[in-house]
């Protein structure tokens, strides 16, 4: 049976990923058409991009993304490397390890606003 194995989570997550840069791309191009009704219209919708919900989900496209980029590697590997299927279980550990390496310092640039704007809400609160 194939229930609970790597492979069948990639295939999941590959999906699910997909499917939310789907949605992002979609959620782009009604921010872009913004500017045809005029920069204060434009400018008021960016600046929803600043809030906290907005920054965490961002955080999840960066992870979605990355995981995607390394996962289609790891199915091209697959399907092209007469030894891809051996190394299936390996190779998604990688792609998960990838990806948690390379989203810690880009998450770390997205909350780094945030961290700000909490330290001057809390010093506000002291006084």
């Amino acid at each position: 049976m194939y229930r609970g194995q790597p492979g069948m989570w990639s295939w999941l997550l590959h999906r699910v990923t997909g499917l939310g840069i789907l949605l992002f791309l979609f959620i782009h191009i009604v921010d872009i058409s913004l500017l045809g009704f005029g920069p204060q219209v434009y400018n008021e919708g960016i600046l929803l991009f600043d809030s906290v919900i907005v920054r965490i989900l961002s955080l999840t496209l960066i992870g979605s993304v990355l995981l995607h980029a390394f996962n289609g590697v790891r199915i091209m590997l697959i399907d092209f490397w007469s030894k891809g299927t051996r190394y299936q279980r390996v190779m998604f550990g990688m792609v998960v390890a990838l990806t948690i390496i390379a989203f810690i310092p880009l998450a770390y640039y997205v909350i780094l606003p945030l961290l700000g704007a909490v330290a001057i809400w809390f010093i506000h609160l002291k006084t």
